[in-house]
């Protein structure tokens, strides 16, 4: 029994814990200057470049193994940065997204809805993301490409910039996120 009730106890923290990190603990966004200050750039190329599979082989077949080893540790480091900022942009997104869900415009909510979903995902792929970053670092070469963290985030930001558009139509958002 009480072996049972351990176990429930922890499933419960781990589900708060997982529900706490999908949310984030961004700042409520209130305008697009809110929004320039709490979203980190992102170059999306150099992202995809970093979790790029062929490029990884290509360093692979063209380095000694022991250089290999350590350009694709910093390289891997250099992408954990970017899944770092990706989660903390996908937390600010979801903020923007619930003060949009409850506009009594439809097209607004709906819209602020689909940029909560598609931020959710993006900070859960990101957990999944960074677990497989650190087990590349320790074992360069074992780790699989994440390139659909720089799509989903792409996919996400465009639905930023939809949800932008609808709510402040005179401003330029396009250029924030």
């Amino acid at each position: 029994m009480t072996i049972t009730l351990i176990i429930v106890v922890f499933a419960l923290l781990v589900a708060l814990f997982l529900i706490r990190f999908a949310k984030g603990h961004a700042a409520q966004v209130n305008g697009t200057d809110d929004l320039r200050k709490q979203i980190l750039p992102v170059d999306a190329q150099a992202f995809r470049n970093l979790t790029d599979a062929a490029e990884e082989e290509f360093l692979r077949r063209s380095l000694p193994p022991a250089i290999f080893r350590s350009v694709q540790r910093r390289r891997l480091w250099a992408a954990l940065d970017y899944v770092t900022a990706v989660a903390g942009n996908a937390a600010v997104m979801v903020r923007m997204g619930e003060s949009a869900r409850h506009s009594p415009d439809p097209e607004l909510a709906e819209a602020g809805r689909a940029l909560v979903d598609s931020a959710i995902r993006l900070r859960i792929s990101a957990l999944q993301a960074r677990g497989r970053l650190y087990v590349g670092m320790i074992f360069p070469g074992a780790w699989a490409p994440a390139m659909e963290l720089a799509e989903k985030y792409e996919r996400m930001t465009r639905q930023g910039v939809h949800l932008g558009r609808l709510q402040y139509p005179a401003r330029g958002v396009s250029n924030v996120i």
